[in-house]
């Protein structure tokens, strides 16, 4: 099994991570105004989702075809399968959104437009009803991947700075330095005997 994910992985994830960030501060804008600032975030908002949508599925594919890194023998097993479920539930809401976004503006009758000159094709005929039913889940997917997102960050930070196991290393382009234990036992044994010799030294003539 690779012990990292595939170069193309790691650029898909870092280039899709700005992206998401993006999309965040879009979407609290857009709840945010109803000026004239409010066309210009959905005119970006609309590009950037089906952006996400295409980066999911290639990210997907390379992933099916190449696999991912092993998690750490030591990981208990509950979290592991904690683990593997929360990257599928990150992969469903990378492509369910904006899948559920382009579903609402075609009910809705509205053009998904990527450029002036460029609009995707409607996915589901016009119904006013369904637009209003995907609207709603639409904001409540929204939520559900903001929490996704944060616990996906607090986990990587834990096992890159608390556990220091490798698996945020598995993303990276280059990889962290660590004190390995036994160097850490040296360098405090070294430590103590520096210590020790101190008091002699201040007692000799």
């Amino acid at each position: 099994m690779p012990q990292r994910f595939h170069s193309a992985i790691r650029l898909l994830h870092w280039t899709m991570a700005l992206l998401i960030l993006a999309m965040l501060f879009i979407g609290v804008g857009m709840v945010s105004t109803a000026g004239p600032a409010y066309a210009s975030l959905v005119a970006l908002h609309r590009p950037i989702g089906i952006a996400i949508l295409f980066l999911a599925l290639i990210r997907l594919a390379i992933r099916l075809r190449t696999g991912a890194p092993p998690l750490p023998a030591d990981l208990p097993r509950l979290q592991q399968h904690a683990a593997r479920g929360a990257h599928i539930l990150l992969y469903l809401a990378m492509i369910g959104m904006p899948l559920i976004g382009w579903a609402m503006l075609s009910a809705g009758g509205y053009p998904v437009r990527l450029s002036a000159a460029w609009s995707l094709p409607p996915i589901l005929p016009q119904d006013l009803l369904a637009y209003g039913l995907l609207r709603r889940a639409h904001t409540l997917f929204a939520f559900a991947f903001f929490a996704l997102i944060l616990g996906h960050l607090t986990i990587a930070l834990v096992h890159g700075f608390i556990r220091r196991d490798g698996v945020l290393e598995t993303m990276l382009f280059a990889r962290m330095r660590a004190a390995l234990p036994d160097e850490e036992e040296e360098t405090g044994q070294a430590l103590s005997a520096d210590l020790a010799e101190e008091p002699a030294e201040a007692l000799a003539p």
